[in-house]
Order: C-alpha cells, then structure tokens, then sequence
C-alpha cells in the first residue's frame, strides 16, 4: 500500500511537471515576438528561477553543503545539458525547422533514456516497453501534426539532436542524483550553471542575448513583459523542474521520462485555453496514443520477472532509483 501511495505521488509529481513545463512555449512566444532572442528568453527564465529558488535552497542545504561540494560534477553536467543544452538547443532548431518537427528530435531524448538505461545498466526493455515506446512516439508524431512545410535544414538536425541529449541526461540525473542532495538545491544549482553558461556566452559574443521592455501581447492582450518573465520562470520553470526531479526519483528515470511526454499535450490545451488555438482531431488521435504507451510502460514495471536475468534486467533501474530516496 505505502509503494502504491508513493508511485501515486511520483505520477502526480511527474504530470504537475509536465503541464507547468508545457507553458513555456505560450509564456516565452509573447517575449520572442516582442523583439527577445530565443537565448535571452532561456537565460531570463532558469536566471530568474534560481533566484527563486535561492531562499529555499539554502534553508534545504543547512548541514549538508558537503554533500552540494561532493556533487558538484553532476550538478555542472545537470546544468550544462539538462538546463541551458535543452532549452538553447530547441529554440535553436526552431530557427531552421518547423516547430513539430524540432520538438520531435528533441523528445528522441525520451528513446535515447532507454537505450542509456539497457546499455549502461543492463535494463533490457522488455516487449510491452518496446510496443510502449512505439506507440508514445507515433501519438507524439500526430500531436506535433507534422503536416506544415518546411524543408529539413542539417543544422537545425543538428541542434534538434543536442537538444534530445540534453532531456535525456535530465531525467537520467535526476533519477541519478545523490539521495542526500534535496531536489530543490539540485535544480536551482543546475539553473544557475545554466544561466552563468549562457549569459557567459552571450558575453563573448558566442549566443545573442537581446531583450525588450515594453508593453507584450500575451493571451490577446497588451500586458507588462514582466507577466510573461514571471510565468516563465516561476510557472514554467521553478514548479516544473523540481517537481520533475521529485517524480524521478520516485519512478525512476524511464516511466517518468515516458510520463513527460505528455507536456506536449498539456501545451497544446494551454495553447488553447490562452490562443484559442483548437487541438485538430489528430492531435487527440496522438493524446490517446501517448497515453497508451505511458500505460504500457507502467504495466510493464508492474509485471513480474520471468527468470533470473529478466529479473536482474528489471531491477537495475529500480534499483538505482532507490540509492537516490
């Protein structure tokens, strides 16, 4: 009974991530449109969230700044790929792609999580996570509604498959991370690696960092730039990211990364509710798929092992998962 509460809690942790993640894109197009540069707009968001997150962090790392030093590696590599390679390269391939097709390589990451898992910790996939994977990237393919033009432009690939690497490695780590470092120091740690590596950047030149302060359209009115800042790091950031870390640890780095995918969904209702953008039908045709796989690959970690190599197959991720509770 307590695992089930505790799986239940993870799944509640790890669709509040995805639905405040699934913001981002109606926060930060109000800004982009507004004259800010896609990296400005990724330095403002995880910059302002650590401040955010500072009181907090400090207040969880009483006693245990040690164990912050310790994991200082992680926390850099967390911070470099998870936070600003992600962000930065997403917004960067939607420069030369359209906008579906780049969110699909970069939700590759959730296929690059299993196979890490399978060929770093011997975490075999089993036939239902396989027909689970399957049906969660075709249900991402009729979400994204990859119909628009636009031709494939090798860099933004490029950019697009850096991006993949980098939602890989922050489910992986989050899954990973030291059980005594708290999550909320975790992900503000990583945000300022983040915003330092990006603003670092922009310093010599490397990134565009550009930004306007003006009136903003946002929700099909004219507002202060600061509403949009404020949603994009506190609504899309803060909640998301320590929420996703928390889910993590409790499922583990696979189901909660299949779990994630249904931030696409939660962007398509927000862009909805807030620009009156209707989802088509096959939108909900690829919300019904993604479900299904996410419920496939939860049925299968609820499965029993079949023999002594399927169980020690099963068990490295769980396992694993364990060390950081």
């Amino acid at each position: 009974m307590r695992a089930q509460r505790s799986t239940g809690f993870g799944l509640s942790l790890a669709l509040l991530s995805a639905a405040t993640f699934g913001t981002s894109g109606t926060f930060a197009r109000s800004l982009i449109e507004a004259g800010w540069s896609a990296e400005a707009a990724v330095a403002a968001r995880v910059g302002i969230a650590a401040l955010l997150l500072a009181v907090p962090t400090v207040l969880a790392l009483r006693g245990k700044w040690h164990v912050l030093r310790r994991n200082l590696g992680v926390v850099g590599v967390f911070g470099l790929l998870a936070v600003a390679g992600a962000q930065v390269g997403f917004f960067n391939a939607v420069r030369y792609l359209p906008i579906g097709v780049a969110l699909l390589l970069e939700y590759l990451g959730i296929i690059l999580v299993v196979v890490w898992m399978w060929a770093a910790h011997g975490q075999r996939p089993r036939r239902l996570t396989v027909a689970g994977s399957a049906a969660a990237v075709l249900g991402l393919v009729f979400v994204i509604d990859l119909t628009g033009g636009g031709g494939i432009d090798p860099v933004g690939v490029l950019w697009g498959l850096g991006a993949a690497v980098g939602l890989a490695t922050y489910f992986v780590l989050s899954a990973r991370v030291d059980a005594e470092l708290p999550s909320v120091a975790m992900a503000s740690s990583g945000m300022v690696v983040g915003a330092a590596v990006l603003l670092l950047l922009g310093a010599v030149g490397a990134l565009p960092l550009h930004a306007t302060f003006g009136a903003v359209n946002f929700a099909g009115s004219r507002t202060s730039w600061l509403v949009p800042i404020v949603g994009v790091s506190l609504i899309a950031a803060v909640i998301p990211y320590v929420a996703g870390i928390g889910a993590a640890r409790i499922l583990g780095a696979r189901l909660a990364s299949f779990v994630g995918l249904t931030e696409v969904l939660f962007a398509v209702l927000v862009a909805w509710l807030l620009l009156s953008e209707l989802p088509t039908a096959i939108q909900l045709l690829g919300g019904a798929l993604i479900v299904a796989g996410v419920a496939l690959v939860r049925i299968d970690e609820l499965r029993p092992a079949r023999s002594s190599r399927d169980r020690n197959d099963r068990t490295a991720a769980p396992a694993l998962a364990g060390r950081q509770r």
